[in-house]
């Protein structure tokens, strides 16, 4: 599926996407296109895409041609979904102790519409850091 959503080839479009969006999320997904975790994240960001085009969009980043974030967004998953709004990087409380981003992959297009929702409705008004609808801490049960 990622072949149906826009790549960012280098770092200088991954800085104009961010920086050139004034009235939507920047929905980017960073890793590689063979990944299964990465396949299954952008079927669902490809199903979401046409749902929340008014409010967000999404780009996809492989991390081995555009290393350039790696280490500022400490990229270390195989999978990695971050939010920015109007050049800034909006957090997400997850319940999972990391609220920089979303580091597995997503099969649910609903819970994922809503974080993005969510996302843009709490940036629109100034925060950095939103709360997730849903409490991920109890996704992996021991």
């Amino acid at each position: 599926m990622s072949y149906f959503l826009p790549h960012l080839p280098s770092g200088w479009h991954v800085d104009e996407a961010i920086k050139s969006e004034e009235d939507r999320v920047v929905v980017i997904r960073f890793g590689h296109d063979w990944d299964s975790q990465c396949m299954t994240m952008d079927e669902t960001l490809y199903g979401v895409a046409e749902k929340v085009q008014n409010f967000a969009v999404i780009y996809l980043v492989d991390i081995t041609d555009v290393p350039d974030f790696n280490k500022m967004y400490e990229l270390y998953d195989p999978c990695t979904v971050m939010f920015f709004y109007r050049n800034k990087h909006i957090m997400i409380d997850l319940g999972t102790g990391n609220n920089n981003k979303i580091n597995w992959a997503m099969d649910n297009k609903q819970e994922l519409i809503d974080i993005i929702e969510t996302v843009y409705r709490g940036a629109s008004k100034g925060r950095g850091l939103v709360v997730s609808p849903k409490d991920y801490s109890t996704r992996y049960r021991y």
